[in-house]
């Protein structure tokens, strides 16, 4: 017999995939599902069972639910307090990222070089705002940025276009300019039943 998904999570899902299947234009369904997110981290609920969740500190994501026909992705992290997170993009994949509890910073960069290099690129940072529980960003395809840990243990949801873990991505250095490609972090299976 199968296991029931926690019900505000099984609605999200639900949710996501009627959007799906009325807008064949990603990046439109990840705004469309934004106010979704906000609502799903913003669950009571989900907050206090989150208290519990593994840390995924070395490149590593809890994976919720991926969506066999429509490919999208349901992760979450959780990060000790003080993490430094490293520059990188997504690749092609949208991202919303969610706070759930504790809080975070999103930092944004813009490349500044000719492009002349896959292994270069001068980065600059041009903003951070601070994530608190409730707060979503969207970060479009090939985005450069980095999440940085509050002064407490956080946790965020994360709706991704696609499952990574299976796509290259890039790390940027903003000091040295080295870029290096590699694969998104490693997906641990986690159920949130109800």
């Amino acid at each position: 017999m199968a296991t029931q998904r926690m019900p505000a999570l099984q609605s999200f899902i639900d949710d996501l995939r009627a959007i799906w299947a009325s807008d064949s234009d990603i990046g439109s369904c990840m705004e469309k599902a934004k106010p979704l997110l906000e609502k799903l981290v913003g669950n009571q609920e989900l907050q206090d069972r989150s208290v519990d969740w593994p840390s995924t500190e070395g490149r590593k994501n809890l994976l919720l639910y991926v969506d066999e026909q429509y490919e999208f992705a349901v992760n979450a992290v959780v990060r000790v307090p003080g993490r430094k997170g490293s520059v990188h993009d997504h690749a092609h994949a949208w991202v919303l990222y969610g706070v759930l509890c504790g809080t975070e910073s999103l930092e944004r960069y813009e490349r500044i070089d000719d492009r002349s290099r896959d292994d270069f690129a001068q980065v600059r940072m041009t903003s951070v705002s601070v994530g608190s529980p409730g707060k979503v960003d969207l970060v479009p395809p090939f985005d450069i940025h980095a999440e940085q840990g509050g002064p407490t243990r956080s946790v965020a949801i994360i709706l991704r276009s696609t499952k990574l873990g299976d796509i290259t991505q890039r790390q940027y250095d903003p000091v040295t300019g080295e870029v290096r490609p590699g694969p998104g972090p490693t997906q641990i299976p986690f159920e949130l039943t109800a």
